[in-house]
């Protein structure tokens, strides 16, 4: 391509070629992509989590069309803004608050911005290789940076107002909170998605709560990908956490633009009042937010337990396909959001996880399943994602697909996948 930079605007949408040619998407429906060739493949990619009822959801573009046809920005306050809050706040507790913003990125620097202006302090603490946005500030300390491997001990980075803490390491939240006075919160993942979907541990998560609060420090989640996802509502309140600011995207607009900063209402006066500027074109426009209250309408009413069931069905059916060729793997995740791992052990930390990554192996899994008709993440910490739309009929087609994409895998001289 002569113009766009990269020939995709953004870098980690990046695809490896297939048979020398680059992969470009005509259209999508429901679990199923179609190539500009007209080759259909089964959707694991899912906009890297953006759509959880399917591609193309009937009911959510009715609203969006509806929305576009009245006039897609008046700028001004409309009805479709309180409407898509009063939807979104419903399942979240005592986050009864909530603002629009465009992007998980801005949602992200937003509650940082209102944790600062709360609590006067400058100092936000997030998880080391855990991925918060790629925006300066929180783009520190991200997987695959020098600072993301936080070794025990060592002197801890601070960049621009933000610094580092361990994941699943409740000694170095003790040491964060001992050495610095200044924390104004510690945004977490309860899924650290990007260092290839390792879950915390509960101990951990209840020892970051309590000791937030024990120093004054307030508690965000960042849900961008997890909210919804696994519940209607927050992760973090079905792991019994009760997080001060929420940060939500993805999901809640099933592939439209759109996110959301949620926080007690006393914690968001501080965007109210002026004192955390917000602003933004685009933010609660009323294609996003028709978006917005139509997904979660069709969530309301979804079989989460069923999309859990039939998402542990794929990965122990792609465990199994790999481990008849000769395979070692497992996979660390939940059923609708996982990562495999050519390994006997499940990683816990980040540390672990880049001992055990194998991107070679993940490239040459991410083509063979191309061969085979199934599209996922190429990454050596990519996820799998299901949908929705992903019926038990579906399911069934991806089991006989994995076991033919085995087949493609390279193979050393012992026959085991390579």
């Amino acid at each position: 391509m002569k113009h766009l930079v990269g020939s995709i605007s953004s870098a980690g949408r990046a695809l490896p070629q297939l048979n020398g040619r680059a992969l470009h998407i005509d259209r999508a429906k429901g679990p199923y992509l179609w190539t500009d060739e007209g080759m259909r493949m089964i959707d694991m990619a899912l906009g890297f989590g953006a759509v959880l009822l399917g591609h193309a959801d009937p009911v959510v573009n009715a609203a969006v069309v509806e929305a576009v046809e009245k006039g897609s920005m008046p700028a001004f306050a409309h009805a479709g803004e309180e409407t898509a809050a009063e939807a979104l706040s419903a399942p979240c507790g005592p986050l009864q608050k909530v603002i629009f913003t465009n992007s998980g990125s801005e949602a992200v620097h937003l509650a940082c911005r209102i944790a600062r202006t709360v609590t006067g302090r400058r100092i936000v603490a997030k998880i080391a290789a855990g991925f918060d946005g790629w925006f300066d500030q929180v783009a520190f300390g991200n997987a695959g940076s020098r600072e993301a491997f936080l070794g025990n001990g060592e002197c801890r980075p601070i960049r621009q107002d933000m610094t580092l803490t361990r994941y699943n390491d409740v000694a170095d939240l003790e040491r964060l909170f001992s050495e610095n006075t200044e924390i104004a919160a510690v945004i977490f993942e309860p899924l650290l998605a990007n260092a290839g979907s390792i879950a915390a541990d509960i101990s951990y998560l209840t020892a970051l709560e309590s000791l937030a609060r024990a120093h004054g420090a307030l508690l965000i989640a960042d849900e961008v990908l997890m909210g919804f996802r696994s519940r209607f509502g927050l992760a973090s309140h079905g792991l019994d956490l009760d997080p001060d600011i929420a940060t939500v995207g993805k999901a809640i607009g099933n592939g439209f633009a759109v996110a959301a900063v949620l926080g007690r209402p006393e914690i968001m006066e501080a965007a109210d009042d002026g004192r955390a500027v917000r602003a933004g074109t685009y933010c609660g426009n009323p294609v996003a937010t028709a978006a917005v209250t139509a997904t979660l309408s069709r969530l309301r009413v979804c079989d989460y337990d069923g999309l859990a069931r039939r998402g542990n069905l794929v990965r122990n059916s792609l465990v199994a396909a790999l481990a008849d060729r000769g395979a070692t793997i497992t996979t660390t995740g939940y059923g609708m959001v996982f990562t495999p791992w050519y390994s006997a052990t499940q990683p816990n930390t980040y540390e672990d996880a880049t001992l055990i990554a194998n991107p070679g192996l993940s490239v040459a899994l991410h083509l063979a399943l191309r061969r085979a008709g199934i599209m996922a993440m190429p990454q050596a910490f990519g996820r799998f994602y299901l949908s929705f739309s992903h019926d038990d009929a579906i399911c069934d087609e991806m089991a006989q697909a994995f076991r033919q994409a085995a087949d493609f895998l390279p193979t050393g001289p012992d026959g085991i996948p390579t």
